[in-house]
């Protein structure tokens, strides 16, 4: 008789999740690397799905760096099936983004992943999640992705091949860097400077299939992978109060601009949840008064 397949499973210290969660970075186990999901051809043919979809994938070459800046390292004119196509041929590295959207068992997946985090985490089912989706990383052999931190939680598991993975906690990244960060108010990757973190702070994971990484907020890292084909999932999300953080910071930017000091998010939360709100009335004010602005300048809006 054919056994049914595995339950899709995340095994971590329950000691280390409850307290390290999105404070510093830690390893687990998992089982997603038996999954049909992610055979190779099958990942070709999503891959597919993805032409014209230019918002939804990245397709870039090697960082020649770990301190490279993020946006410096070519992009490269391939569609990501092209790409997947050529990894043998040149160092490529390839990001899927939210694929739950083009295939209804990746939805499932997502949802049984974030259950599993959800439940574990006193508190989560309560909150507002802003945004949970996941992405692909399909990469060459021997390719770099520059030093950067993201906006969100993250669990990040190897399929297949080795990744080597240096992480460094939050708390590396000063205020001033997350405000000028976050006055964006945009989902994208934070550049900072790798030479001015503290090296004793660094934490370096080697990722086989069946480990995974757990990645806090604001975590800078950058990541090589080994000598063969590379594989990974993950899967991020956003509450709405990790959102107000940033709006919060963002405020606090411009205070600095005036010459003040701000108290550090955290430490008076009244005034915390009263710039935050400020941020969100003055964003579609700033934005529409841009856009105006460019208009009677004669610009593209």
């Amino acid at each position: 008789m054919e056994l049914p397949p595995e339950r899709p499973t995340l095994t971590w210290d329950p000691h280390l999740f409850s307290t390290q969660f999105d404070r510093e970075p830690f390893g687990f186990d998992h089982n997603l690397a038996s999954l049909d999901l992610f055979d190779f051809d099958r990942l070709v043919a999503l891959a597919e799905k993805y032409a014209g979809l230019d918002q939804d994938y990245f397709v870039a070459g090697s960082a020649p760096s770990p301190g490279t800046a993020f946006y410096t390292v070519p992009t490269v004119g391939h569609r990501p099936h092209e790409a997947l196509e050529q990894l043998d041929l040149a160092p490529y590295r390839v990001l899927l983004k939210r694929p739950e959207n083009l295939d209804p068992q990746f939805r499932d997946l997502l949802d049984q992943l974030w259950r599993q985090v959800a439940r574990s985490r006193a508190g989560l089912l309560d909150q507002e999640i802003v945004r949970l989706e996941s992405s692909i990383f399909i990469s060459s052999a021997a390719t770099t992705t520059p030093f950067h931190f993201d906006p969100e939680v993250n669990f990040f598991t190897q399929i297949e091949g080795d990744k080597t993975y240096h992480v460094y906690p939050p708390d590396v990244v000063g205020e001033r860097e997350l405000e000028r960060f976050y006055k964006h108010g945009i989902v994208n990757i934070g550049q900072i400077d790798l030479s001015t973190r503290p090296q004793d702070r660094e934490r370096v994971f080697t990722l086989r299939a069946g480990n995974g990484l757990h990645q806090p907020q604001n975590a800078p890292h950058w990541v090589e992978t080994g000598a063969s084909r590379s594989i990974s999932y993950s899967f991020v999300f956003e509450t709405a109060a990790s959102r107000a953080l940033g709006r919060t910071r963002a405020y606090n930017h411009y205070l600095r601009k005036l010459g003040l000091d701000p108290a550090i998010p955290d430490r008076r939360p009244i005034w915390d949840a009263a710039k935050a709100e400020a941020m969100k009335l003055a964003r579609p004010a700033r934005r529409s008064l841009s856009r105006a602005v460019r208009a009677v300048l004669g610009q593209k809006t």
